[in-house]
């Protein structure tokens, strides 16, 4: 038995072994390959995967037109390919049994994890402690370029920093949903999992002088791959994945594997230093700034709203829904946070991918625009149920496709053409093909606004008078003249005015409840909705109107719960759906950015320094906050880091003017 004093002497050798500096070869050394003992692979022992990780317990990796998601475990247990919106790999997460998986962890049976970030990267780095050794698995995706491509190549880097480990691996995939079979050939250089139209081969990561690993391996009549990797102090060896109709394996050297390492470190430390950005929380703005790349369709400029599908809006219900898309609402709200923090390219790779939408020819009859499309920007997302698939936790149905998708959501417009006014302000022109097509798009919304829709939250009870489609009507004509008056463009403004006008009046006539003292959801209730957080953000009210102020204290009261904001009460306004949700991060970012309007600053400041707390170990969140304070819904979401980033900057900004005695305007 160790004596305290060595402990004591073990534990700090493996922190100064592992800690990271501002270069991946410094966090893993060209390898010192001793002669007494070579890495081998026996079949002694089956890994049984971790069932059901919490949805917070996982690391984002991607190669910006993919990603996976990794958890503390080991487990790689949700990846599509070639695409987000690709049928799934490895999917553990929602089905353990049919989904798939590649896991790799520690033999012994006590282990303790930890999961970071390679500092201002998207490598992430899984460290498993034992008493025999300390071991280490670095994930990541080489970034395939802004060409759309068949094959992509995930690496999986296995470390011991000190004493001994054995890791236990199995390679499970599970192609289409599960529903395709594929057949397993092993090689020596590797693997091949072949189901047909697509391929994942399994190259070794080892040296020449390694025994030929493909002796030691064994298969399960599943077609999956099992196999173990003993590895002495300063040894790295590994496997890179590689996903293709005609891919194959090759043995990779650790020093080549290194270089991929190097090179995707020096990717995102050369992205990352675009930021502008140096105020207060920095690095968190900055992990937000690389999820939401690391969510962007590099060959189209799209971003999805999440990476995954099914997850639940509440553990056990029917909530659970795709969102590996592109809605134009969240795509165009990334384009505030993106140039505000100075990731122009981005925000402008987003604006084509939206002209071009805009742009596009339509059947007669049909919206001018789709509230969400593919990442190619192709519309056919019908919505099917994995009937086999047991869900996350017993959340079922498991949805793949988005039956919201022909839904009618008029605030799309206003967020559109309020993406399209700032990159104006920022310098990002409109051409006369694009104003021509924005004139035609305002002129529809002229004719179609005055009627019922299904709003922000998509709820599937049926059209009506939502406020905050209304609201976003009005930014829509609102920032159209404004485009129009000050590049003296050819427009009917005469009826855009009135227009534009004309909601106004209605939303201070039917969008306010005199019997509550707020705006409402919708016109003739007095539900409250979190959306509207967003009216003194558009610039339809003042921050200090008393209507404004009686809106918000009134929500204060019903939608905040410590801090946390729901998006509306479901029980208060049916959506057509049984049970519950929990808080909704995006409205949370939304009332801290309200209270710092408001001049609330030091609630502004709590709310937005609790809301960190939530953040998963390396500063991810999904899509909802259950009542535990366990992460819920999709994951990572786009829509909760674009509004963390925002109201970051509104409240620094506005924290450093009170700092210098002075009220902010604007």
């Amino acid at each position: 038995m160790m004596t305290p004093a060595a402990d004591a002497q073990n534990i700090n050798k493996s922190r100064q072994d592992s800690r990271l500096t501002s270069r991946c070869r410094q966090a893993f050394p060209p390898i010192q390959h001793p002669t007494s003992r070579q890495p081998q692979l026996t079949d002694e022992k089956v890994f049984v995967m971790n069932t059901h990780p919490l949805i917070a317990d996982h690391g984002l990796i991607g190669d910006l037109q993919t990603t996976a998601l990794v958890a503390t475990d080991g487990t790689l247990d949700w990846f599509c390919s070639p695409r987000f919106d690709s049928p799934s790999i490895f999917a553990s997460l929602l089905d353990p049994e049919r989904g798939g998986y590649f896991s790799t962890r520690p033999r012994e049976a006590a282990f303790e994890t930890k999961q970071l970030y390679f500092p201002d990267t998207a490598i992430l780095i899984t460290r498993f402690l034992t008493e025999a050794g300390v071991g280490e698995l670095m994930d990541f995706m080489p970034t395939t370029g802004t060409d759309p491509s068949q094959k992509h190549d995930l690496v999986r880097m296995m470390r011991c920093v000190r004493g001994r480990i054995s890791f236990d691996v199995e390679v499970a995939p599970r192609f289409d949903y599960g529903r395709k079979r594929h057949d397993l050939t092993i090689s020596e250089a590797g693997a091949v999992f072949d189901a047909g139209d697509t391929r994942l081969s399994l190259s070794l990561i080892r040296e020449e002088g390694d025994e030929q690993l493909g002796r030691d391996i064994s298969t399960t009549d599943e077609g999956s791959l099992r196999a173990v990797l003993t590895l002495e102090e300063g040894q790295m060896r590994g496997v890179v994945l590689e996903t293709g109709p005609d891919v194959a394996p090759k043995m990779m050297r650790p020093a080549e594997a290194q270089q991929l390492a190097d090179d995707t470190a020096h990717f995102w430390h050369d992205w990352l230093s675009q930021s502008t950005y140096t105020g207060r929380w920095r690095a968190v703005l900055e992990r937000s700034a690389i999820t939401l790349k690391l969510l962007t369709y590099a060959p189209s400029g799209s971003l999805v709203a999440a990476p995954t599908a099914g997850l639940p809006e509440e553990i056990g219900g029917e909530r659970n829904w795709d969102y590996r898309f592109t809605w134009i609402r969240d795509g165009s709200f990334s384009v505030h946070a993106l140039l505000r923090m100075g990731f122009i390219d981005e925000a402008v790779a987003f604006s084509q991918w939206l002209r071009d939408r805009v742009n596009e020819p339509r059947a007669e009859g049909s919206y001018p625009l789709d509230i969400m499309y593919r990442v190619d920007g192709s519309t056919e997302l019908h919505e099917e149920v994995l009937t086999d698939w047991k869900g996350y936790r017993g959340s079922y149905p498991v949805r793949i496709g988005n039956g919201a998708a022909d839904q009618l959501q008029l605030d799309i417009y206003g967020e559109a053409l309020d993406a399209m006014y700032y990159l104006d302000g920022a310098g990002v022109g409109i051409g006369q093909a694009g104003w021509l097509n924005i004139s035609e798009l305002l002129n529809w919304l002229a004719d179609n606004w005055d009627q019922p829709e299904e709003g922000i939250w998509e709820t599937r009870g049926g059209r009506k008078d939502f406020t905050y489609g209304r609201l976003m009507c009005w930014v829509a004509f609102d920032r159209g003249i404004r485009l129009a008056t000050s590049h003296g463009r050819p427009a009917p403004l005469d009826r855009w005015i009135a227009a534009r006008d004309g909601i106004y009046q209605q939303i201070m006539d039917k969008g306010w409840s005199s019997e509550r003292q707020a705006f409402v959801q919708q016109y003739g209730d007095n539900v409250l909705d979190a959306a509207l957080l967003k009216m003194p953000q558009v610039g339809f009210v003042s921050p200090h109107d008393p209507m404004w102020q009686s809106t918000l204290r009134a929500m204060d009261k019903e939608l905040v719960s410590d801090s946390l904001v729901y998006r509306y009460d479901p029980s208060a306004s049916p959506d057509g759906l049984r049970g519950s949700e929990g808080t909704f991060s995006l409205c949370t970012f939304l009332y801290v950015d309200a209270l710092a309007r408001s001049n609330r600053l030091d609630e502004a400041r709590l709310t937005f320094d609790k809301m960190l707390t939530y953040a998963n170990h390396v500063g991810l969140y999904s899509e909802e906050i259950a009542a535990t304070g366990e992460q819920i819904g999709n994951f990572p979401q786009a829509f909760t880091h674009l509004a963390l980033i925002d109201a970051a900057i509104a409240l620094n900004e506005r924290l450093d003017a009170a700092q210098k005695g002075r009220r902010f305007r604007g």
